[in-house]
């Protein structure tokens, strides 16, 4: 019966044991004090508080590492087709239509008969002129065989003026010596005065010949103008296609009356088509006249290459762009005019970093750039030109081909401060 006082003797002389000679594992056991290497850890940081204090000063940013890569830098757009070509053909003359109509779809080639017109009277006017013509015609002859007539009076009175006044010189000689009356004299006087009128009167049938003659050719030339008016009024009557092409509607219908300015057809040319487009200032600069330039439209995804033909020089003055056109060859006329186009124009590779849109910010100037670390934590700024936006980020050039750029914090830094930074590392 005194076994449990022994036993009683052995478990204080345990508890002493650990009490006195294992106090330091008792206490770890327990929870009631920290092992050994966390409390060397702790002598450790409280023997260095000068060095965590001024890193506790330094303003903390996230940075990332970025190296340069060499793109594509292609000019990426969106538009839409155009037809190279499109006209509405209409009446130039009032008549009514005598063919039959050609239907929407048809391919015409140029110069082909799209409406005939009813000629009406148009026929027997151009005739009437043609009358006219052949009798002004005839005058301007009748009046040129008087010019001769004229002039061989004006000869004939001349010769006769010489004569009377010789018989004038004549007789006043005689007079003055007495072998002649004064009769005679006031005869021969008489004969050059009728002579003088006669040479009048062959002038003035001259110049009213001439004057025959200008207005016989006056009444010609007005005599063509109304066959050539004639002439194109019958010609009007025969609507042609001005172009190879498409009917994009039907032709008017028989029977029907067209005014100056009616509707016969509206004929589309689709080869070549145009791609159209409009490029942002920003890309403007980057595209070139004779540049190969690969599109992909929204319908059917088909691709298609072409070459620019135009670049605008004024920009819309609403949406402050710049319209580009392509032209693309479309033999088999699939593509069709208003179909939306995601277009690629070939620019100069670049080298370029791919960095979130959000790193992106302004110096002091106004100018767009973003904030970098160098090895010694300070902060450069670096001003950057935009290639491209995508989904992943923006492609920017005019930087160094290493560089660590800030992504958060940047905006709260300039150009000069030393920063604690944090990397992280990114897939591009």
């Amino acid at each position: 019966m005194r076994i449990f006082p022994l036993i009683t003797a052995i478990a204080v002389a345990v508890l002493l044991y650990f009490a006195i000679i294992e106090r330091d594992r008792a206490l770890e056991f327990l929870g009631l004090r920290e092992p050994a290497d966390v409390a060397q850890n702790a002598t450790d940081d409280a023997e260095n508080p000068a060095r965590e204090a001024k890193t506790e000063n330094l303003i903390k940013v996230v940075a990332q590492h970025s190296v340069a890569q060499k793109i594509d830098s292609a000019v990426v757009l969106r538009g839409q087709t155009q037809a190279a070509r499109q006209v509405d053909v209409r009446s130039e003359t009032s008549a009514t239509v005598l063919s039959a109509p050609l239907r929407k779809g048809t391919f015409v080639e140029t110069g082909q008969l799209l409406c005939q017109l009813d000629p009406g009277t148009r026929g027997a006017t151009l005739a009437e002129a043609k009358a006219r013509l052949a009798e002004a015609r005839a005058r301007l002859s009748e009046a040129e065989s008087r010019v001769p007539e004229s002039r061989a009076r004006i000869l004939e009175a001349n010769a006769v003026l010489e004569e009377a006044m010789t018989n004038q010189n004549a007789a006043t000689k005689l007079s003055v010596d007495g072998f002649a009356s004064d009769t005679r004299v006031k005869s021969a006087n008489a004969q050059v005065a009728a002579a003088e009128a006669s040479i009048e009167a062959a002038n003035s049938g001259l110049s009213a010949a001439r004057s025959g003659i200008q207005s016989a050719a006056a009444g010609i030339e007005s005599a063509q103008a109304t066959v050539a008016a004639a002439q194109k009024e019958l010609s009007r009557l025969d609507i042609k296609a001005p172009f190879a092409g498409l009917l994009e509607s039907d032709t008017a219908e028989l029977g029907s009356l067209l005014q100056p300015g009616s509707l016969c057809s509206t004929v589309i040319q689709l080869d070549p088509i145009k791609l159209v487009a409009f490029a942002p200032e920003t890309e403007v600069d980057r595209i070139e006249l004779g540049a190969t330039a690969g599109a992909r439209l929204a319908a059917g995804g088909a691709q298609v290459v072409g070459k620019v033909t135009f670049l605008s020089r004024s920009a819309d003055p609403t949406t402050r762009t710049f319209r580009v056109e392509i032209e693309v060859p479309n033999k088999d006329l699939k593509i069709r005019d208003g179909q939306t186009a995601e277009i690629l124009i070939g620019a100069a590779g670049a080298q370029a970093h791919l960095v979130p849109g959000s790193a992106l910010t302004l110096n002091n100037d106004g100018a767009l750039g973003l904030r970098a670390v160098d090895d010694t934590g300070l902060v450069q700024f670096h001003q950057v030109e935009m290639l491209r936006d995508t989904v992943d980020g923006v492609w920017l050039a005019g930087l160094p081909d290493t560089l660590d750029i800030i992504v958060v914090g940047q905006d709260y830094v300039t150009a000069g401060v030393k920063v604690a930074p944090t990397f992280r590392e990114v897939t591009q």
